[in-house]
């Protein structure tokens, strides 16, 4: 039984010009996780991300952490830390679990928002500026999951699902050609959007379903899957407690 992680990656920037990058706690988020896997002894036998800097930079602090503390411990056959190269991005790099556009998700939203100025002009009338870009982007949000404006967009919500759908089923074939055994651990550093789509297909539920997903999704919470006889089943969703033992301080959603 071959086993899939779905990490979403670290605190991102939100409210910032540039969203695609850790703050300071999501590289930490990160480093915990490594941290706790190689603590727990579970055995890592391939990473991969998405394109984005964000997804990548996850993996890299993960697998640094991981090494750091799972080589510690020589006792293990096999050894628990693998041969991962994260340097490679021709072999773990899948740009299937990029996260949707969510600049286009946030103009398309409203006529008013034809540009980011017409957006931050609206935010900073505000008392609370990032509760309100918080309440925009649900908006937003809600709309883009709707389906009445799927022309509207750059990627649809259907375009988006069938792309993450698809995205397993890379893993799955990366999985067959590197004659991984029925064993094998695979972590993916991606986002939210793609883990809610592929765990609400798994539950055979909808749009409205994947997006209630997505918002209850954690900063490097863990989905599971397992791959057993061409069956694709959830094993658990959003496990983070790497973050909670720690103290609420490191748990976000944004």
């Amino acid at each position: 039984m071959t086993t899939i992680l779905l990490a979403r990656h670290g605190q991102a920037s939100f409210g910032q010009a540039n969203y695609d990058q850790l703050s300071e706690l999501g590289g930490i988020q990160a480093q915990m996780l490594g941290e706790h896997y190689a603590n727990t002894q579970r055995r890592i036998d391939a990473i991969f991300t998405g394109s984005l800097v964000r997804q990548q930079d996850s993996a890299r602090h993960f697998w640094q952490r991981y090494q750091s503390f799972a080589s510690r411990d020589q006792s293990q056959t096999p050894p628990l830390v693998s041969a991962i190269d994260l340097d490679n991005t021709d072999r773990h790099v899948l740009p299937q679990f990029d996260e949707f556009n969510h600049q286009d998700v946030l103009m398309k939203s409203h006529p008013a928002f034809g540009n980011r100025a017409a957006i931050a002009a609206e935010i900073a009338q505000a008392e609370v500026p990032s509760k309100r870009l918080a309440e925009l982007f649900d908006q937003a949000m809600q709309r883009w999951h709707g389906g009445e404006c799927d022309d509207d967009y750059l990627e649809s919500w259907p375009q988006f699902n069938d792309r993450a759908q698809l995205a397993l089923e890379q893993v799955r074939q990366k999985v067959v050609d590197m004659s991984l055994n029925r064993d094998s651990t695979v972590l993916v550093f991606t986002s939210g959007g793609v883990i809610a789509a592929i765990t609400a297909q798994l539950l055979k539920q909808g749009s409205s379903t994947a997006y209630q997903i997505n918002k209850s999704l954690v900063n490097t919470g863990v989905t599971a899957i397992t791959f057993k006889n061409e069956r694709t089943r959830l094993l658990s969703l959003n496990e983070y407690s790497h973050l909670f033992s720690a103290g609420k301080g490191f748990v976000t959603w944004r």
